[in-house]
């Protein structure tokens, strides 16, 4: 499973849907801002490892964004736009973008330029695995989870569910998104073994197992 993060900002609710079940399909986590006053908002509570900026956005846009993001943050950016003019290719290029997609665009294609701007601006340095989130941090690599100071010993799929819900704190995740995620597309568990994994990690938890949030006829969050 993919450890990057990726912040799609795009003031479409059907795009940002659209990108990101192309990218947690492959393992990635996703964090969803309508424009760039609110992308600026989210940034540092959980920084992402690349960002896919619309270009036509309310309030702040996605040019007007990228020069605010660069004068701070090296950060990867691919634009998305549906202007496919040369010149706007050249003005997001110049203004510190790494990629320029127009749309409408193929899945394959999206996630080809991800890789490759990620194989690009981390081949010589390694993806930031550490994840901070309340009196929780998770390391990837080194596949820990250590809360409030202790570690905590878990099954590889419930550090997945723990991992994907942290990340993406507050978004809902259905059981059958879970299985598909954590599992993988060819499980052939029943939507009862997520309850059953998400119990035995409330017990390990203890008290702040109260993190994870049950949502009455969705699914589950995390609520910090």
């Amino acid at each position: 499973m993919n450890s990057s993060t990726i912040m799609i900002i795009d003031d479409e609710p059907q795009m940002r849907k659209l990108i990101r079940m192309f990218l947690e399909k492959e393992g990635y986590s996703v964090i969803e801002a309508t424009d760039g006053v609110h992308a600026l908002s989210l940034l540092d509570e959980t920084p992402p490892q690349l960002l896919i900026v619309d270009v036509m956005m309310p309030f702040m846009d996605g040019f007007t964004f990228a020069k605010e993001i660069k004068r701070t943050s090296t950060i990867p950016l691919i634009f998305l736009s549906a202007k496919g003019e040369e010149w706007d290719k050249i003005q997001g290029l110049k203004l510190g973008g790494d990629d320029y997609i127009v749309k409408p665009f193929l899945p394959g294609e999206l996630l080809a330029r991800v890789e490759s701007v990620l194989r690009r601006s981390y081949q010589n340095k390694p993806i930031p695995d550490t994840l901070k989130v309340g009196p929780l941090v998770i390391d990837t690599s080194a596949h820990t989870a250590i809360l409030n100071e202790i570690p905590l010993s878990l099954t590889v799929k419930e550090f997945g569910i723990l991992h994907l819900l942290a990340k993406n704190k507050g978004r809902v995740y259905s059981r059958e998104q879970l299985l598909h995620i954590v599992w993988g597309e060819e499980h052939q568990s029943s939507e009862r073994t997520v309850d059953t994994h998400i119990k035995t990690l409330r017990l390990k938890m203890g008290t702040d197992g109260e993190l994870i949030e049950t949502v009455w006829g969705i699914g589950y969050k995390f609520g910090v």
